[in-house]
């Protein structure tokens, strides 16, 4: 198996990789290129690929107050290879340099495969909650 590439989306064409695995693995919160565009410059964005094909994306926000949020995502066909602990690992090393002192993740509910790999990887849920509109809980996780 190689291993992935992964780049920060420095066009459009990156960035709507990004968005593609976003709203593939949130589809109810589906965002548009210019909320992409937005995030990007915010947040510390990836996509990653293996051998040209998507694969995934991460998403960290830096740290407030101390804590960052790791968000690490592999679309379904990719899944049970290790690229979500790739994912994970390297944002994790991201957050801790930008300052992080506690990190934190969100999952959708329905992402069951998401959810077990957050409380395999030490995380332990805070918080459900719905956002207006929607029917779907998110849940925030922790890592302890």
């Amino acid at each position: 198996m190689s291993a992935l590439h992964l780049v920060p989306p420095a066009d459009d064409a990156t960035l709507s990789d990004w968005l593609h695995v976003h709203n593939t693995i949130i589809p109810t919160h589906e965002l548009s290129l210019d909320d992409a565009r937005e995030r990007a410059a915010r947040h510390r964005l990836e996509v990653a690929y293996r051998d040209g094909e998507l694969v995934g994306c991460s998403t960290v926000r830096p740290p407030v107050d101390g804590v960052a949020t790791v968000i690490a995502r592999v679309l379904a066909a990719h899944r049970g290879r290790g690229y979500g602990t790739e994912l994970y690992g390297r944002g994790l090393d991201r957050a801790r340099q930008l300052g992080a002192r506690a990190v934190e993740t969100v999952v959708l509910s329905s992402n069951e495969d998401g959810l077990r790999f957050a409380l395999r990887n030490g995380f332990v849920e805070t918080d459900r909650y719905l956002l207006p509109g929607d029917t779907t809980p998110w849940i925030d996780l922790r890592l302890t």
